[in-house]
């Protein structure tokens, strides 16, 4: 068998839910641990390596779906600065916003978007749905008997939000695969430092957990925000390359329902 054969394998394989999911999990975790040993240089390098990887990831999806990861990440990062930078609702290890956190948001919408692709996901979307609203429950009824270290009243009011998403939100099978991945992520960021969550929302005083247990209710609303602007964001980018004469694809495809 040749190299580009080799290569040509290893692409389709890495394009299937079933690969891509576990990779950006394992790749997540031992990034995440790695940042937590070093100081800014390693962390420069994670977030090169972050960045290439939602770039690589890019490059199968419709353009209708790069839009969509192009707004999460613009979103997501808009947030990280008004919540972690200004408001001081958590804080990353060196003080600062991690070069890898927006790839990062991306790489999550990612997770959501092929799991929703899943046979699973599809010919159990009830199934799946129910366990992603129990998961969100339970979390949030230990967390607020405080069992998990601290009171978190703010997680509880935000797992109402991710329920009421689950329920009536316009592609639950990727909001569950995003809360699955989320739930993993802040579960191992805090353990291992990357990032900590202050025991009161500064300003309002409501108690916190560390990691709240309605932390996916922001990841899904940049989803479902993406869902929203992406069509705009793609009509005006083919505007701005057809006047620049840089052209563009000729035909606006298609959003398939996600």
């Amino acid at each position: 068998m040749t190299a580009p054969t080799l290569i040509g394998d290893a692409w389709r394989q890495f394009q299937r839910p079933w690969v891509f999911i576990p990779f950006i999990v394992l790749l997540t975790m031992a990034g995440l641990w790695f940042d937590s040993l070093g100081g800014l240089g390693l962390q420069l390098a994670l977030s090169a390596v972050a960045w290439a990887v939602l770039l690589v990831s890019c490059i199968p999806l419709s353009p209708i779906d790069r839009a969509r990861v192009a707004v999460v990440v613009v979103v997501a990062t808009t947030a990280e600065i008004l919540c972690s930078l200004i408001w001081g609702i958590y804080d990353y290890r060196l003080g600062n916003l991690p070069v890898f956190v927006p790839a990062g948001h991306g790489l999550v919408y990612l997770v959501g978007y092929r799991f929703s692709q899943t046979r699973l996901a599809n010919a159990h979307h009830a199934v799946v749905r129910a366990v992603a609203i129990v998961g969100v429950a339970t979390w949030a009824v230990l967390g607020l008997s405080g069992v998990l270290g601290r009171i978190d009243v703010a997680g509880a009011i935000a797992s109402a939000v991710l329920i009421v998403f689950l329920l009536r939100g316009r592609a639950p099978e990727l909001y569950a695969g995003v809360f699955f991945f989320v739930a993993f992520l802040e579960i191992w960021g805090t353990w291992v430092g990357t990032w900590r969550w202050e025991e009161y929302i500064p300003g309002l005083g409501l108690m916190n957990g560390n990691p709240p247990s309605g932390a996916a209710a922001g990841y899904v609303l940049f989803d479902i925000l993406a869902l929203a602007l992406a069509p705009a964001v793609l009509a005006g980018w083919r505007r701005l390359t057809r006047r620049s004469g840089a052209g563009g694809d000729s035909s606006l495809a298609s959003d398939g329902g996600r």
